[in-house]
């Protein structure tokens, strides 16, 4: 038969905490990191609440980033708001589609893969799922790549309307759907920044779920 594998024991199981500032690892009791001055926690306080409130905060700011314009065209007297949606349809009409490709990645699919990454891990966090740890590395690593491509339409836009000044002709100024958007980012970011990966970890350890490579051969 196979013997099992001792159990590593974890920093948790010995009061150990690392500094969320510098990382350096050192008894929670001191309750400040001796190398920066930051508090200790053994886990983030309130990870999984704050990470859900955030993540409301941006679903309730998603609606009207897409639905309020996020620039105004002023030309010769007519004035035409556009949204992203209606941004990413005039591109992909007019054959641009690598841009309208890039709109509808950044501005649509990645706020809501993020959301839902997170409210999934959230989930997996609490216990309401039981994912492999392998399933739970991918989705966490996945939900940090997407947030570096988050503000890529907010700089498209200040791009524009840096670029487009064209006298009295054509003058294109941020629009609501802006300052919507660029919160539903720094929401998601807050959750992505509240949310402590390591609960993923404790919960696989408290149910103490038996892998198909550490089980016992018979």
């Amino acid at each position: 038969m196979k013997k099992d594998c001792p159990k590593p024991s974890r920093g948790i199981e010995h009061g150990l905490a690392g500094c969320h500032s510098c990382g350096k690892v050192s008894p929670v009791s001191k309750g400040h990191c001796p190398r920066c001055g930051s508090h200790l926690h053994l886990r983030k306080p309130d990870s999984i609440r704050r990470t859900v409130a955030f993540l409301i905060a941006a679903v309730a700011l998603y609606v009207p980033a897409n639905l309020l314009p996020v620039m105004v065209v002023y030309e010769i007297g007519v004035t035409t708001p556009t949204t992203i949606v209606a941004g990413m349809i005039e591109f992909w009409k007019s054959g641009a589609y690598p841009i309208a490709l890039v709109i509808f990645t950044a501005s649509l699919l990645i706020p809501i893969l993020k959301i839902v990454a997170l409210t999934w891990l959230c989930a997996a966090a609490s216990g309401k799922l039981h994912p492999s740890p392998w399933v739970l590395g991918k989705v966490y690593f996945l939900t940090e790549l997407f947030g570096r491509w988050s503000m890529v339409d907010v700089f498209v836009v200040a791009i524009l309307v840096g670029l487009v000044q064209v006298g009295a002709y054509t003058t294109i100024v941020p629009g609501p759907g802006v300052l919507a958007f660029a919160s539903v980012v720094v929401m998601t970011m807050l959750a992505a920044m509240s949310f402590d990966p390591r609960l993923l970890w404790d919960r696989f350890d408290d149910l103490d779920v038996v892998s198909p490579d550490t089980k016992k051969d018979d």
